[in-house]
């Protein structure tokens, strides 16, 4: 059953049996909101990107984004870049492969983060969602859906986060601004 999850909310991220999960998938969807125009409606191709910065006592030591697909130790892995978004009503546009049992033991947080690299605002963005999924079976764990639009180009949107012997995760929804995850650093720290 799917958590539809508000902004803070955490959740653990331990199976119904008790076991861990072994395996997850962040996946990101949106679509480009259409825009009134002189002759009717009409969207924008927008280019969002998701990201995830790997913590290790509040410092950046790895990242895995479109240009960097996989992280050093292999643990986390993007599936590529989508330059359009909108596939369709709950599609991944982009996604990103957690191996949370082979993450190494110093990576104590995973933030994950959405930003508009061609620079438009999350105004021109509808039905923007971030969802966790269980990639064993893939049931969704999950959901965090980015309401209402904004004069911001990025999203924090989601950590997972060492909790006890398992990991959590937390729904962040916070706003900023930056085309890519080197810009959202300043925006990132405080949520740790």
């Amino acid at each position: 059953m799917t958590v539809n999850m508000t902004k803070g909310q955490a959740i653990s991220l331990q199976k119904n049996d008790g076991g861990s999960l072994t395996a997850v998938r962040m996946g990101l969807g949106w679509q480009a909101a259409p825009r009134r125009g002189l002759f009717g409606s009409r969207t924008r191709e927008i280019d969002l990107d998701a990201s995830a910065v790997l913590f290790a006592d509040k410092q950046p030591v790895d990242v895995v984004f479109f240009r960097h697909l996989v992280s050093d130790d292999g643990s986390v892995r993007h599936t590529g870049d989508n330059l359009v978004g909108g596939v369709g009503a709950g599609g991944d546009d982009e996604a990103i492969l957690v191996d949370l049992a082979r993450v190494p033991v110093h990576i104590d947080q995973i933030v994950f983060t959405v930003n508009s690299f061609t620079g438009q605002t999350f105004q021109e963005v509808q039905n923007a969602f971030c969802r966790l999924v269980d990639e064993t079976n893939g049931q969704e764990l999950a959901r965090y859906t980015l309401a209402g639009g904004g004069q911001y180009t990025a999203q924090i949107m989601a950590k997972v986060h060492r909790s006890g012997a398992g990991w959590q995760m937390t729904a962040i929804g916070s706003p900023a601004n930056g085309r890519t995850f080197q810009d959202l650093m300043p925006a990132i720290l405080p949520v740790l």
